[in-house]
């Protein structure tokens, strides 16, 4: 199983948090590939500097420490966002999914919203 991890739910990961479910968690640990996007580090180091997040010094860091894949944004990624309906109107939110629909892999997110897309989601509070 190939994964994109959502922001809150690398951050759940990486600080062991409870709201991480037991499946969700042994999935992980079993997936042949783990990814985070590039673009969980934009909205990150946003939420930060708005005062909104605090939980890591370094992003980037945070993700070697994990052993986890980067996934850089793509020219056919934002291609995909163009011919997306606007169940969602978070940037973040609908850039994983187009990465998650363009490289065939399962999101892992508790945002229950992003289930209206033609995406595998995994809910990271089971």
């Amino acid at each position: 199983m190939r994964l994109l991890l959502d922001t809150h739910t690398f951050l759940w990961w990486y600080k062991d948090d409870k709201k991480l479910g037991r499946k969700a968690r042994s999935l992980i640990v079993d997936a042949v590939d783990v990814s985070v996007s590039v673009a969980s580090a934009w909205e990150f180091s946003i939420k930060k500097a708005l005062g909104k997040l605090d939980l890591v010094n370094d992003f980037e860091m945070a993700v070697e420490e994990t052993g986890f894949s980067k996934l850089m944004i793509g020219f056919e990624h934002a291609r995909v966002i163009a011919t997306m309906m606007p169940y969602n109107n978070d940037p973040f939110d609908r850039m994983l999914v187009a990465q998650a629909m363009v490289e065939n892999v399962t999101l892992v997110t508790a945002d229950k919203k992003l289930s209206a897309y033609p995406v595998r989601i995994l809910n990271a509070e089971k």
